[in-house]
């Protein structure tokens, strides 16, 4: 079993780049024109041109809406340096929505792409979410 990660975005080129500054990701395939793999991670992420306003699913009630959204599902992106990805994040055009705070297990910041996807930037450090587990 494999995992692959899908993000819906309205403006392809743009969330290629963001994605691409953001996370030095690199371009894997192009699948059509709606559709940019990136590489550069533990699952490759998949881009997904949806149209804002348009249905996820026959019969759906909600529509596709990139504003700043919540779901319980999302990304923790696992890096060497928590500060130098938020900058670059940043200034690529992630929100920094909480700041990098220190834990016994390592440091995490909340972030949120321009497409209203929400995601931590994390850095294991000592012994890393072992440091929670009771002996």
């Amino acid at each position: 079993m494999n995992l692959l990660v899908n993000i819906d975005v309205d403006d392809l080129p743009a969330a290629e780049r963001f994605y691409v500054e953001a996370f030095a990701l690199r371009v894997g395939r192009r699948l059509g024109s709606d559709v940019v793999e990136l590489l550069g991670l533990g699952a490759p992420i998949y881009l997904l041109r949806k149209p804002a306003g348009s249905t996820p699913f026959k019969g759906a009630h909600q529509t596709r809406d990139y504003a700043r959204h919540w779901t319980p599902v999302h990304l923790d992106l696992v890096v060497d340096d928590v500060d130098a990805t938020v900058s670059r994040a940043v200034a690529a055009g992630a929100v920094l929505e909480s700041p990098a705070h220190s834990y016994e297990w390592g440091r995490a910041a909340g972030l949120a792409d321009p497409w209203g996807n929400g995601f931590c930037v994390l850095q294991f450090l000592g012994r890393g979410y072992d440091a929670l587990v009771d002996a």
